[in-house]
């Protein structure tokens, strides 16, 4: 149905041999799905060509206003040697609500699809065989007229490159400590927080870099206006299990609406917990630590998939969650989930998109 050419590169790299070195988001394959957007032809161009540097004008766009969008997803090995994707639509479909946002026209998310099963196919060799490991794809929109002036691009660059990867976090499911953040705020509702675009995680650097210094692996971003209520940690969602419920912040505007998220959520109804999605403030959560109802924490999302979370501080004022200890909950969806996307487990949602 779509019309994607292949341009062969020169000369194949060396592919990792020690896949337990694999760490994240370092090393990138032979190949790339591109394809460009003017205003007479639209999103065109589309093909499979050489991963290789872009030459950009100085004055490019996104260099100076930021018209950038991203996506996360992975490519799964199964037992069996075929490879299958988790949910890549939804993400397909999320990017180009980011894209609208920013005003970057949107695409055809089905010519997606053809570019990224096609590159897929080719680079079919690059999906890692090891336990936990996958072949990270990140799909990215860029502006590409070099004009110094406030107004969408009308030009853009459409790619998609793949890393092979490990965990994300070098200590796996070990839980992390995280920061709550009083000072900076990352977004609000009515702006760019419910986008995967580079201004929001740019907005989250300074206060990681605290957060770090402090000794803490993440930080917990509260509400941009009262810096009250919960709203999600660095690059995930967070969730909490208190008094026996599985409580996440509701999607405000100003929150990511992870995919991993909604996954964890209905895989909780369809275990039977009881699921909230509500406003909670962070003092909600000291106060369940301090009477004992606070029973996990944990994050969500692609890379980490699931992130237990050990220590809270906010305020000088630090609390031990689940005597520091991933709890039943995080660990039951970590498997149900990883189960799901290696193709271990059934799939009773039809997530899964089966490549080979």
């Amino acid at each position: 149905m779509y019309d994607i050419r292949v341009t062969p590169v020169p000369a194949y790299k060396d592919k990792p041999q020690d896949e337990s070195k694999l760490g994240f988001g370092r090393r990138f394959t032979d190949y790339m799905f591109v394809m460009e957007y003017n205003r007479k032809d639209g999103w065109c161009n589309a093909r499979v060509q050489p991963y290789e540097k872009f030459q950009m004008d100085p004055a490019c766009m996104v260099l100076h206003y930021g018209q950038s969008v991203f996506e996360g997803m992975k490519c799964y090995r199964r037992k069996d040697g075929g490879l299958q994707l988790f949910r890549p639509r939804d993400n397909f479909a999320r990017m180009n609500r980011s894209a609208d946002r920013l005003a970057i026209p949107m695409f055809d998310e089905e010519m997606a699809m053809a570019g990224l099963v096609k590159l897929l196919e080719i680079e079919k060799d690059w999906v890692p065989h090891s336990e936990g490991t996958s072949l990270y794809i990140r799909p990215t929109i860029i502006a590409t007229d070099p004009f110094l002036g406030v107004h969408p691009s009308n030009t853009y660059l459409f790619y998609i490159i793949l890393c092979p990867v490990g965990a994300y976090y070098a200590h796996g499911l070990a839980p992390v400590g995280i920061y709550v953040e009083d000072q900076y705020v990352r977004a609000v509702r009515g702006g760019f927080g419910f986008t995967k675009t580079a201004g929001n995680y740019a907005a989250s650097l300074k206060a990681s870099v605290v957060a770090e210094e402090k000794g803490y692996d993440q930080v917990l971003w509260l509400d941009g206006v009262e810096q009250k209520y919960v709203e999600e940690v660095g690059s995930m969602n967070i969730m909490f299990k208190i008094g026996g419920k599985l409580i996440t912040p509701a999607l405000n505007g100003s929150i990511l609406g992870g995919i991993t998220r909604d996954s964890i959520l209905k895989m909780a109804r369809h275990m039977g917990l009881e699921v909230e999605e509500r406003k909670i403030a962070i003092d909600e959560v000291f106060d369940a630590a301090a009477n004992g109802t606070l029973e996990e924490a944990f994050g969500t999302g692609t890379a980490a998939v699931v992130s237990p979370v050990g220590e809270l501080c906010k305020d000088g004022q630090v609390i031990t969650i689940n005597g520091g200890k991933i709890g039943p909950v995080a660990q039951a969806m970590y498997d149900q989930l990883t189960g799901i996307q290696y193709g271990r487990l059934e799939d009773p949602f039809g997530w899964i998109v089966k490549l080979s």
